[in-house]
């Protein structure tokens, strides 16, 4: 379902809606495209179509998203990272930074010397 004109204050433009759903509006430059992509606290994935190639790619790096398709929707690939910024989610999934998230880093130091490790040490007695 493809919804036109969609005011930008409403709930379709600015919130996620999962599902066979487009908002559209027309634009007259790229900054407002952006500006009007990026008006919403959410940021999971943002496409652009276009023939020009360098407006595609400056595009998808001013789109304040997680994932920036360029001339095609959705394609999904484990051996890149998958998530959103902003109210979008934070970390990822998929991919070597996708795994990262499910790992947890531990320090482990240890003195090895016959001498004492007086930082711990009381201070001496002044009896």
């Amino acid at each position: 379902t493809v919804f036109a004109d969609v005011p930008v204050a409403s709930a379709l433009w600015r919130e996620e809606v999962f599902g066979p759903v487009m908002a559209v509006r027309t634009f007259d430059s790229e900054e407002e495209a952006l500006a009007l992509a990026n008006a919403s606290e959410f940021g999971l994935a943002a496409a652009v179509l276009s023939g020009d190639r360098a407006r595609c790619e400056r595009m998808a790096r001013g789109f304040e998203a997680g994932i920036a398709w360029i001339n095609c929707s959705q394609p999904c690939f484990a051996q890149l990272p998958w998530g959103g910024v902003k109210a979008s989610g934070n970390g990822r999934e998929l991919s070597r930074q996708g795994l990262e998230n499910f790992q947890s880093v531990k320090s482990v130091c240890t003195y090895e010397s016959g001498e004492l490790w007086d930082w711990y040490s009381p201070p001496p007695s002044k009896l």
